[in-house]
């Protein structure tokens, strides 16, 4: 199996289905009118076109370590007239830090739990930002579950959960403080989306990594398959001086 495609494929099947959540998001972040936007950690843009969406007048630098990932996000932007405001940047972010020059506004979706060293992230998000800038940072409480409770197959669900990067689940208001933000607000978006074909098919994609081909065949022909997940957003404000 590829797991570099099987990521790009889960991402791309995460934006679709959550688009809804995604905006609301993007709506309630407390920024007026951003011009110069960061995405750390984009994926496949999910993030990145939501954000163009929201701020119309904006332009987005896309960061992320996968030249796959990009490659899909510029394509994107191509098919939707985007290329003239999307521009992408290959960066280790655990490595030397890129010139992002000075958004207004960074959004990072999923991507801080993966960070080696968070702090020191968030001490760089912080010099990069303008003054008066906001930070976003979005996390997911755990991969995403689609068995009910009671299905024998939900405990693959559950140890998969268990097996956390080190930083994902964690309260990321005090690192932010710690990090010189003031944090202006937090909101958990609870996730609930009906079987429908294109969570049958992130579901496949998941579940075919913890399950053998015959359980997973028998979960798929299920009639109650329902994505559930949990989000928290956490924005954060650098100070004017």
């Amino acid at each position: 199996m590829n797991h570099g495609h099987d990521q790009a494929e889960i991402l791309d099947l995460d934006a679709e289905v959550v688009a809804e959540h995604t905006a609301s998001i993007t709506e309630w972040l407390p920024t007026a009118d951003p011009r110069q936007i960061v995405d750390l950690g984009c994926g496949t843009g999910a993030g990145t076109f939501a954000l163009l969406g929201r701020f119309p007048e904006a332009h987005v630098t896309a960061v992320d370590a996968s030249v796959d990932h990009l490659q899909r996000l510029r394509d994107k932007a191509c098919e939707h007239g985007l290329t003239g405001r999307v521009s992408t940047v290959q960066a280790d972010l655990d490595a030397e830090w890129p010139d992002l020059g000075t958004p207004d506004l960074v959004w990072a979706s999923a991507s801080m739990h993966h960070m080696a060293d968070p702090d020191r992230v968030l001490r760089q998000v912080h010099g990069t930002l303008a003054p008066g800038g906001l930070l976003a940072v979005v996390e997911l409480a755990g991969m995403p579950k689609f068995l009910p409770d009671d299905a024998p197959e939900s405990r693959f669900e559950q140890h998969h959960h268990d097996e956390r990067v080190p930083h994902r689940g964690a309260d990321w208001g005090p690192k932010l403080t710690a990090a010189g933000f003031t944090v202006e607000g937090e909101r958990t978006v609870s996730v609930r989306i009906e079987q429908s074909a294109a969570v049958e098919r992130y579901a496949r994609v998941v579940l075919q990594r913890l399950l053998d081909p015959d359980a997973l065949e028998r979960v798929l022909r299920r009639d109650d398959l329902v994505l559930r997940s949990e989000r928290t957003v956490w924005a954060a404000r650098k100070e004017i001086a």
